[in-house]
């Protein structure tokens, strides 16, 4: 929930939008460690990503090599691409609704944090990813917490939680398109200075 710190699903406000593009004084790149994305402090794990990227290139080619590429695609390609694409959907619903809000540090701390998500009903999907997607907000609050008990913690949660417990039961397809429209940037609260609230009126 902070827009200072976080570092995925982070939204801006509407004023540092660069719509369609970025625009960086030199040519940007994920690989490169002095690229104008990063900063100073990241610069050793791009470093290191850069040497876990190669040797994954060096295994899979060596694989592929082995094996044949369709094996190779079958085997690591499709179900890398597919875990990957239902991680980012996920994690995209959980943390973006236009009833969450998001804080500078003047207003953020890690209960504020922890409650800036949303459950949402995936249906029989909710026992096959073991209950992330309904009991999202109780993992926040207790992130150690065993799987098992997520959803016994989430039932246990919501009358103390009351108004500051987040479900959403609209169909993700559904809610997909809508967060996508809704959720363009984010807006100062009229009422408390530090707290901002997703926007999309261009």
């Amino acid at each position: 929930g902070s827009i200072e710190h976080d570092e995925v699903f982070v939204p801006k406000p509407k004023s540092e939008i660069e719509w369609y593009y970025k625009q960086y004084d030199r040519f940007a790149s994920h690989y490169d460690p002095y690229s104008p994305i990063y900063n100073a402090r990241e610069r050793l794990q791009i470093y290191i990503s850069d040497v876990g990227v190669i040797v994954t290139i060096y295994v899979l080619y060596h694989s592929a090599l082995a094996k044949g590429l369709a094996w190779l695609i079958c085997i690591y390609v499709l179900p890398l691409l597919i875990l990957n694409g239902i991680i980012v959907f996920i994690t995209y619903l959980h943390h973006t609704h236009t009833s969450l809000p998001h804080y500078d540090s003047s207003e953020w701390d890690s209960l504020r944090g922890a409650l800036a998500t949303v459950d949402r009903d995936y249906g029989v999907l909710n026992k096959v990813f073991h209950n992330i997607t309904d009991t999202h907000v109780a993992h926040h609050l207790f992130s150690t917490m065993p799987h098992y008990h997520a959803v016994e913690a989430t039932e246990a949660m919501k009358p103390i939680l009351g108004e500051y417990y987040q479900f959403d039961g609209t169909p993700v397809y559904k809610a997909m398109w809508r967060e996508a429209k809704e959720c363009l940037y984010v807006e100062r609260g009229e009422e408390i200075k530090g707290v901002f609230w997703y926007k999309n009126k261009l």
